[in-house]
């Protein structure tokens, strides 16, 4: 049985209650790109992992694009909000200290919509159709980047 969730306070919400699906996405400041190289994105993976972990959550599906990321979780504790801040912040840190910068990585707190249980699936093909919308590769399995927990097709 599936608890019925919201998420509250709206799209910025701190507290997102357990028990159901949700799109986040992240964008970098002033829309920089928030990774250089693959191992930054492995390095953000293996937060997301650790995040993932750590908080309970089911990854359904992910992109990482040049300037932000699509996450769609499912959260079995209180606060999505406390992963996204693990990632968010130890990856900020390590991307500053890599590249000799200081000041924001990200430009606003992440972005986060229910997804309602029967739009799951629609909303991850959405996720991974992203780097085939922005012209960054001609078919989803493609992107070295992407990821979900469906057979697409």
């Amino acid at each position: 049985m599936r608890v019925s969730l919201r998420c509250l306070g709206g799209s910025h919400s701190s507290l997102c209650l357990a028990g159901r699906a949700f799109h986040v996405a992240t964008r970098g400041v002033a829309k920089m790109p928030i990774y250089r190289d693959a191992d930054d994105r492995r390095v953000f993976l293996g937060l997301l992992s650790l995040a993932a972990e750590k908080y309970e959550w089911t990854c359904h599906s992910f992109c990482l694009m040049t300037n932000h990321y699509h996450l769609v979780v499912d959260t079995t504790r209180e606060y999505l909000s406390d992963g996204l801040q693990l990632i968010n912040g130890q990856y900020a840190q390590g991307f500053n200290g890599k590249y000799h910068r200081w000041g924001h990585v990200f430009g606003e707190r992440f972005w986060c919509r229910p997804v309602p249980e029967e739009q799951l699936e629609t909303v991850c093909v959405y996720v991974m159709m992203n780097p085939v919308r922005a012209g960054l590769c001609a078919e989803v399995e493609d992107s070295p980047w992407s990821g979900c927990r469906f057979e697409l097709g």
